[in-house]
Protein backbone atom coordinates (compact mmCIF):
# COMPACT_ATOMS: atom_id res chain seq x y z
CA UNK A 1 0.00 0.00 0.00
CA UNK A 2 1.27 3.53 -0.69
CA UNK A 3 2.27 6.22 1.75
CA UNK A 4 -0.10 9.32 1.53
CA UNK A 5 -1.05 12.75 3.34
CA UNK A 6 -3.53 15.22 3.31
CA UNK A 7 -2.35 18.68 4.96
CA UNK A 8 -5.46 21.12 5.55
CA UNK A 9 -8.53 22.58 7.38
CA UNK A 10 -10.53 21.33 10.44
CA UNK A 11 -13.29 23.16 11.06
CA UNK A 12 -16.41 22.52 13.37
CA UNK A 13 -19.60 22.04 10.70
CA UNK A 14 -22.32 23.90 12.68
CA UNK A 15 -25.18 22.05 9.92
CA UNK A 16 -28.62 22.94 9.62
CA UNK A 17 -31.34 21.66 7.88
CA UNK A 18 -34.92 23.62 6.45
CA UNK A 19 -37.83 23.48 3.34
CA UNK A 20 -35.39 26.28 2.06
CA UNK A 21 -32.10 28.01 2.20
CA UNK A 22 -33.12 31.91 3.79
CA UNK A 23 -32.67 35.15 1.42
CA UNK A 24 -31.20 38.07 2.67
CA UNK A 25 -33.08 39.48 5.58
CA UNK A 26 -34.95 36.40 5.70
CA UNK A 27 -35.69 33.83 8.72
CA UNK A 28 -36.84 30.36 8.12
CA UNK A 29 -37.45 28.09 11.51
CA UNK A 30 -35.35 24.74 10.72
CA UNK A 31 -36.06 20.81 11.77
CA UNK A 32 -32.81 19.47 12.56
CA UNK A 33 -29.56 20.66 13.74
CA UNK A 34 -26.40 18.94 13.79
CA UNK A 35 -22.62 20.01 15.60
CA UNK A 36 -19.56 17.81 14.22
CA UNK A 37 -16.32 17.71 12.62
CA UNK A 38 -15.27 19.38 9.22
CA UNK A 39 -12.97 21.04 6.82
CA UNK A 40 -11.97 20.05 3.63
CA UNK A 41 -8.66 18.47 4.54
CA UNK A 42 -9.91 16.80 7.53
CA UNK A 43 -13.21 15.04 6.07
CA UNK A 44 -10.69 13.94 3.00
CA UNK A 45 -8.61 12.67 5.19
CA UNK A 46 -10.94 10.72 7.53
CA UNK A 47 -12.48 9.56 4.42
CA UNK A 48 -9.29 7.88 2.98
CA UNK A 49 -8.50 6.66 6.44
CA UNK A 50 -12.28 5.23 6.75
CA UNK A 51 -11.54 3.18 3.46
CA UNK A 52 -8.56 1.61 4.74
CA UNK A 53 -5.50 3.91 3.87
CA UNK A 54 -3.13 4.81 6.27
CA UNK A 55 -2.78 8.64 6.30
CA UNK A 56 -0.17 11.10 7.45
CA UNK A 57 -2.61 14.18 8.28
CA UNK A 58 -2.01 17.89 9.34
CA UNK A 59 -3.81 20.33 10.50
CA UNK A 60 -3.90 23.37 12.92
CA UNK A 61 -6.30 23.76 16.07
CA UNK A 62 -7.00 26.81 18.34
CA UNK A 63 -6.91 26.22 22.15
CA UNK A 64 -10.54 26.07 22.43
CA UNK A 65 -13.35 23.43 22.79
CA UNK A 66 -13.80 23.30 19.13
CA UNK A 67 -10.14 21.64 18.94
CA UNK A 68 -11.26 18.87 21.22
CA UNK A 69 -13.77 18.01 19.04
CA UNK A 70 -11.15 17.27 16.27
CA UNK A 71 -8.99 15.53 18.98
CA UNK A 72 -11.71 13.05 20.29
CA UNK A 73 -12.76 12.38 16.87
CA UNK A 74 -9.45 11.36 15.55
CA UNK A 75 -9.01 8.30 18.38
CA UNK A 76 -11.76 7.26 17.05
CA UNK A 77 -9.57 6.49 13.44
CA UNK A 78 -6.87 4.28 13.83
CA UNK A 79 -5.87 4.71 10.21
CA UNK A 80 -5.19 8.56 10.81
CA UNK A 81 -1.99 9.54 12.08
CA UNK A 82 -2.45 13.17 14.08
CA UNK A 83 1.34 13.35 14.41
CA UNK A 84 1.14 16.65 12.71
CA UNK A 85 -1.79 17.98 14.09
CA UNK A 86 -0.90 21.76 15.58
CA UNK A 87 -2.07 24.37 17.45
CA UNK A 88 -2.18 28.17 16.92
CA UNK A 89 -3.54 30.76 19.08
CA UNK A 90 -6.50 31.52 16.67
CA UNK A 91 -9.54 29.67 17.39
CA UNK A 92 -9.81 26.49 15.90
CA UNK A 93 -12.09 26.97 12.29
CA UNK A 94 -15.89 26.78 11.98
CA UNK A 95 -18.38 26.11 8.85
CA UNK A 96 -22.00 27.17 8.95
CA UNK A 97 -23.82 25.24 6.89
CA UNK A 98 -26.89 25.29 5.64
CA UNK A 99 -29.28 22.38 3.89
CA UNK A 100 -32.58 22.76 1.67
CA UNK A 101 -34.25 19.61 2.68
CA UNK A 102 -36.12 19.41 -0.41
CA UNK A 103 -33.61 19.48 -2.63
CA UNK A 104 -30.39 18.76 -0.72
CA UNK A 105 -28.16 20.97 -2.16
CA UNK A 106 -26.32 23.79 0.74
CA UNK A 107 -24.88 27.08 1.33
CA UNK A 108 -21.52 27.04 3.34
CA UNK A 109 -19.43 30.10 5.30
CA UNK A 110 -15.88 29.09 6.17
CA UNK A 111 -14.19 30.54 8.58
CA UNK A 112 -10.74 29.03 8.71
CA UNK A 113 -9.35 30.58 11.75
CA UNK A 114 -6.20 28.31 13.17
CA UNK A 115 -6.37 27.12 9.68
CA UNK A 116 -5.11 29.91 8.21
CA UNK A 117 -2.11 30.26 10.44
CA UNK A 118 0.62 27.73 8.74
CA UNK A 119 4.14 29.46 9.44
CA UNK A 120 7.67 28.31 8.39
CA UNK A 121 8.47 26.69 11.35
CA UNK A 122 5.02 24.33 10.52
CA UNK A 123 6.39 23.59 7.21
CA UNK A 124 9.78 22.76 8.39
CA UNK A 125 8.33 20.57 10.96
CA UNK A 126 5.97 18.97 7.74
CA UNK A 127 8.80 17.88 5.99
CA UNK A 128 9.34 14.84 7.92
CA UNK A 129 5.78 14.11 6.45
CA UNK A 130 6.68 14.72 3.01
CA UNK A 131 9.77 12.36 3.75
CA UNK A 132 7.15 9.64 4.21
CA UNK A 133 4.47 9.60 2.05
CA UNK A 134 3.65 8.81 -2.11
CA UNK A 135 0.88 11.13 -2.72
CA UNK A 136 0.11 14.59 -1.28
CA UNK A 137 -3.73 15.79 -1.35
CA UNK A 138 -4.44 19.59 -0.45
CA UNK A 139 -7.02 21.70 -0.69
CA UNK A 140 -6.98 25.76 -0.57
CA UNK A 141 -8.74 26.48 3.29
CA UNK A 142 -5.56 26.78 4.79
CA UNK A 143 -3.47 29.96 4.02
CA UNK A 144 -2.89 29.97 0.39
CA UNK A 145 1.62 31.10 0.92
CA UNK A 146 1.64 28.04 2.50
CA UNK A 147 -0.35 25.76 0.14
CA UNK A 148 1.76 26.91 -3.04
CA UNK A 149 5.07 26.32 -0.69
CA UNK A 150 4.07 22.24 -0.01
CA UNK A 151 2.93 22.25 -3.97
CA UNK A 152 6.61 22.82 -4.52
CA UNK A 153 8.53 20.85 -1.69
CA UNK A 154 6.67 18.06 -2.15
CA UNK A 155 6.79 18.16 -6.05
CA UNK A 156 10.71 18.53 -5.67
CA UNK A 157 10.64 15.28 -3.46
CA UNK A 158 9.02 13.24 -6.18
CA UNK A 159 5.66 13.12 -4.48
CA UNK A 160 2.76 13.01 -6.82
CA UNK A 161 0.66 15.92 -5.71
CA UNK A 162 -2.68 16.24 -5.59
CA UNK A 163 -5.01 19.66 -5.41
CA UNK A 164 -8.25 20.04 -4.77
CA UNK A 165 -8.63 23.99 -5.33
CA UNK A 166 -11.65 24.48 -2.83
CA UNK A 167 -12.47 27.02 -2.37
CA UNK A 168 -11.51 28.35 -5.64
CA UNK A 169 -8.42 30.68 -5.67
CA UNK A 170 -5.91 31.53 -8.27
CA UNK A 171 -2.35 29.84 -7.51
CA UNK A 172 0.88 30.73 -9.13
CA UNK A 173 0.41 29.63 -12.88
CA UNK A 174 4.18 27.88 -12.55
CA UNK A 175 2.80 25.42 -9.81
CA UNK A 176 0.53 23.66 -12.17
CA UNK A 177 3.18 21.88 -13.56
CA UNK A 178 3.98 20.56 -10.41
CA UNK A 179 0.55 18.63 -10.21
CA UNK A 180 -0.09 14.70 -10.74
CA UNK A 181 -4.31 15.87 -10.91
CA UNK A 182 -6.67 18.78 -10.40
CA UNK A 183 -9.88 17.80 -8.93
CA UNK A 184 -11.83 21.17 -8.84
CA UNK A 185 -16.00 21.21 -9.34
CA UNK A 186 -17.62 23.09 -12.30
CA UNK A 187 -17.57 26.56 -10.36
CA UNK A 188 -13.94 26.00 -9.12
CA UNK A 189 -13.25 24.94 -12.90
CA UNK A 190 -15.06 27.91 -14.70
CA UNK A 191 -12.94 30.48 -12.22
CA UNK A 192 -9.26 29.05 -12.48
CA UNK A 193 -9.91 28.42 -16.78
CA UNK A 194 -12.37 31.11 -17.25
CA UNK A 195 -14.41 28.70 -18.99
CA UNK A 196 -17.62 27.89 -18.50
CA UNK A 197 -18.31 24.65 -17.02
CA UNK A 198 -22.15 23.55 -18.10
CA UNK A 199 -21.75 20.40 -19.75
CA UNK A 200 -19.42 17.58 -20.82
CA UNK A 201 -17.52 19.55 -23.83
CA UNK A 202 -16.90 22.59 -21.55
CA UNK A 203 -15.44 20.57 -18.82
CA UNK A 204 -13.46 18.87 -21.79
CA UNK A 205 -11.92 22.19 -22.56
CA UNK A 206 -11.05 23.33 -19.08
CA UNK A 207 -9.15 19.85 -17.96
CA UNK A 208 -7.73 20.56 -21.81
CA UNK A 209 -6.50 24.28 -20.09
CA UNK A 210 -5.31 22.61 -17.13
CA UNK A 211 -3.29 20.55 -19.16
CA UNK A 212 -2.00 22.85 -21.34
CA UNK A 213 -0.59 23.83 -18.11
CA UNK A 214 1.53 21.07 -16.87
CA UNK A 215 -1.46 19.52 -14.97
CA UNK A 216 -0.88 15.35 -15.77
CA UNK A 217 -4.44 14.33 -14.85
CA UNK A 218 -8.04 16.72 -14.95
CA UNK A 219 -10.25 15.66 -13.01
CA UNK A 220 -13.83 17.85 -12.90
CA UNK A 221 -16.61 16.74 -10.65
CA UNK A 222 -19.96 17.56 -11.93
CA UNK A 223 -22.37 17.25 -9.47
CA UNK A 224 -25.26 15.13 -10.17
CA UNK A 225 -24.08 14.52 -13.43
CA UNK A 226 -20.67 12.96 -12.35
CA UNK A 227 -17.32 13.01 -13.12
CA UNK A 228 -15.06 13.98 -16.21
CA UNK A 229 -11.55 12.92 -16.78
CA UNK A 230 -8.37 13.75 -19.03
CA UNK A 231 -5.01 13.22 -19.58
CA UNK A 232 -2.74 13.24 -22.45
CA UNK A 233 -3.71 9.70 -23.11
CA UNK A 234 -7.38 9.42 -22.36
CA UNK A 235 -10.57 10.57 -21.22
CA UNK A 236 -13.80 9.30 -19.77
CA UNK A 237 -16.78 9.99 -18.40
CA UNK A 238 -17.99 8.27 -14.95
CA UNK A 239 -21.34 8.59 -14.39
CA UNK A 240 -23.34 8.90 -10.60
CA UNK A 241 -25.60 5.37 -9.27
CA UNK A 242 -29.38 5.58 -8.51
CA UNK A 243 -29.04 6.32 -5.24
CA UNK A 244 -31.35 8.80 -2.92
CA UNK A 245 -29.61 11.56 -1.98
CA UNK A 246 -29.70 13.05 1.98
CA UNK A 247 -27.01 15.42 1.78
CA UNK A 248 -24.49 16.43 -1.09
CA UNK A 249 -22.55 18.88 1.66
CA UNK A 250 -19.14 16.42 1.97
CA UNK A 251 -19.55 14.86 -1.49
CA UNK A 252 -16.28 16.68 -3.10
CA UNK A 253 -14.54 15.64 -0.11
CA UNK A 254 -15.48 12.13 -0.26
CA UNK A 255 -14.74 11.89 -3.57
CA UNK A 256 -11.05 13.66 -2.97
CA UNK A 257 -10.63 11.03 -0.38
CA UNK A 258 -12.22 8.07 -2.25
CA UNK A 259 -9.33 9.03 -5.10
CA UNK A 260 -6.55 9.44 -2.39
CA UNK A 261 -7.39 5.97 -0.95
CA UNK A 262 -7.70 4.21 -4.48
CA UNK A 263 -4.22 5.48 -5.37
CA UNK A 264 -2.99 4.44 -2.46
CA UNK A 265 -4.20 0.69 -2.79
CA UNK A 266 -2.56 0.52 -6.19
CA UNK A 267 -5.44 1.92 -8.68
CA UNK A 268 -4.23 3.20 -11.41
CA UNK A 269 -6.14 7.02 -12.14
CA UNK A 270 -8.81 5.84 -13.93
CA UNK A 271 -9.54 2.87 -11.76
CA UNK A 272 -9.18 5.30 -8.56
CA UNK A 273 -11.50 7.99 -9.83
CA UNK A 274 -14.49 4.73 -10.71
CA UNK A 275 -13.62 4.41 -6.63
CA UNK A 276 -13.99 7.73 -5.38
CA UNK A 277 -17.04 8.35 -7.26
CA UNK A 278 -18.61 5.24 -5.63
CA UNK A 279 -17.02 6.61 -2.07
CA UNK A 280 -18.82 10.09 -3.11
CA UNK A 281 -22.25 8.32 -4.14
CA UNK A 282 -22.24 6.31 -0.51
CA UNK A 283 -21.60 9.81 1.00
CA UNK A 284 -24.51 11.96 0.24
CA UNK A 285 -26.96 8.87 1.38
CA UNK A 286 -26.40 10.44 5.02
CA UNK A 287 -25.97 13.40 6.88
CA UNK A 288 -23.00 15.41 7.26
CA UNK A 289 -19.08 15.63 6.13
CA UNK A 290 -16.58 13.62 8.38
CA UNK A 291 -19.46 11.73 9.74
CA UNK A 292 -20.93 10.44 6.55
CA UNK A 293 -17.93 8.94 4.97
CA UNK A 294 -18.51 5.61 4.06
CA UNK A 295 -16.42 2.51 5.33
CA UNK A 296 -14.16 0.40 3.65
CA UNK A 297 -17.26 -2.58 4.02
CA UNK A 298 -19.61 -0.23 2.92
CA UNK A 299 -17.68 0.26 0.15
CA UNK A 300 -16.76 -3.10 -0.42
CA UNK A 301 -20.35 -4.02 -0.28
CA UNK A 302 -21.60 -1.39 -2.80
CA UNK A 303 -18.78 -2.67 -5.36
CA UNK A 304 -20.50 -6.13 -4.39
CA UNK A 305 -23.34 -5.48 -5.30
CA UNK A 306 -22.60 -3.43 -8.50
CA UNK A 307 -20.85 -6.78 -9.93
CA UNK A 308 -24.59 -8.42 -9.06
CA UNK A 309 -26.04 -6.14 -11.06
CA UNK A 310 -23.77 -6.05 -14.60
Amino acid sequence: MKKVGVIGSFVVDLMSRSPHVPIGGETVKGSYFQLGPGGKGSNQAVCAAKAGSNVLFSTKLGKDEFASIARNFYKTLPNLDTSYVFESNQNTGCALIMVDENTSQNSIVVVPGACETYNEIDLEKLDNLLNDIDYLLLQLEINIDAVEKLILRAYQKGIKVILNPAPAQKIKTELYKCLYAITPNETEATLLTGIDVIDTQSAQNAAQHFLNLGVENAIITLGKNGVFFKNKKSQLIEKNYDIKVVDTTGAGDAFNGGLLAGLSQGMDIQKAIKYANVVSNLSVTKLGTSLAMPTKEEIEAFLSSIEHTN
